[in-house]
């Protein structure tokens, strides 16, 4: 069941994939539906699943915890091995990002696929405390201390982010207990349904294997801990914050999913190494084929 669920993900980037290779549709069709994607139908999936989000559930508070704790002691233990072996930050942002983001389409499609309705809000949950702290902690590790002049350094793209400002809306809607009338809620539902396909295929569209043969080691490393560390993680945090089987299984796919393609365009903004991230998200997405199935199957078992 399970990879009967995952195997039609994994086949949209592979069309995705082919279908820049063969020039179908036209080039300048993959950035710009990339970003509608990420400006208006991806937030418009995060406002619809959080605004019916049942935020005062001690679970759902329970979650939010785990997801920031995850992510600040990955994020942590990269810092402590930095200064073991000191990096630029050129470098440090990939490697960061490439063990703390993660591909979001993936994991809502996989959630989707999984799961029920309740899985998809607490996947929406996960996503308003990670992604506002993903990014941050990306921002710093990119630019570090000598290049960031001032607080709006750091506060623009975080407030200026599609995502976030969606995540925000949704929150604010479900605290409210409003929901969304006048058929608001059906009007953003049918742009949300064509989020995941289209993103699927523009990660697809994205991948570089060219950029994969280069500084193999460091791609190893990076995505053993993403795939396989991150996931075993995220399961011993679910225990101690006593999260139940859907929340935990949420935490554990959000885990073990490869890093975001997105995570490349701010690296280049940010004058980071953009060949090593390109590289990480290549690597990552092909190697998830294998490790996705084997780590949701050995944690399906537990919960």
């Amino acid at each position: 069941m399970l990879l009967l669920t995952i195997w039609p993900i994994f086949a949209l980037i592979c069309l995705g994939f082919a279908l820049v290779r063969v020039g179908l549709p036209d080039p300048a069709f993959w950035p710009a539906a990339e970003r509608i994607n990420y400006v208006l139908l991806f937030p418009a999936l995060l406002v619809v699943n959080l605004a019916d989000a049942p935020l005062s559930d001690p679970a759902i508070l329970r979650l939010g915890g785990a997801t920031v704790t995850l992510v600040c002691l990955a994020a942590g233990a990269l810092v402590a091995l930095r200064r073991v072996r000191p990096m630029r930050a050129a470098r440090f942002g990939p490697v960061l990002q490439g063990v703390v983001r993660f591909n979001t389409y993936l994991g809502l499609a996989i959630t989707a696929g999984l799961l029920d309705d309740a899985g998809l809000r607490s996947a929406a949950v996960l996503l308003a405390v990670a992604v506002p702290l993903v990014n941050v902690l990306s921002v710093l590790a990119l630019t570090g201390p000598e290049a960031r002049r001032g607080a709006g350094d750091l506060i623009r793209p975080i407030l200026t982010n599609p995502l976030i400002l969606a995540c925000a809306l949704g929150i604010v809607i479900a605290l409210a207990g409003t929901g969304l009338p006048f058929g608001i809620g059906r009007f953003l539902d049918l742009m949300a349904q064509a989020s995941l396909p289209l993103g699927l295929l523009c990660v697809g569209a994205a991948l570089q294997p060219r950029s994969a043969r280069r500084e193999l080691r460091t791609l190893g490393a990076v995505s053993g801990l993403r795939l396989l560390a991150m996931p075993v993680l995220a399961g011993a945090i679910a225990l101690v914050f006593a999260l139940g089987r859907d929340a935990a299984m949420v935490l554990v796919i959000f885990a073990a999913i490869p890093t975001a393609p997105t995570a490349y365009v701010l690296t280049r903004q940010l004058n980071g190494d953009g060949r090593l991230m390109s590289g990480l998200v290549t690597v990552q997405t092909l190697a998830a084929v294998i490790t996705i199935p084997v780590v949701l199957a050995i944690f399906g078992r537990l919960w």
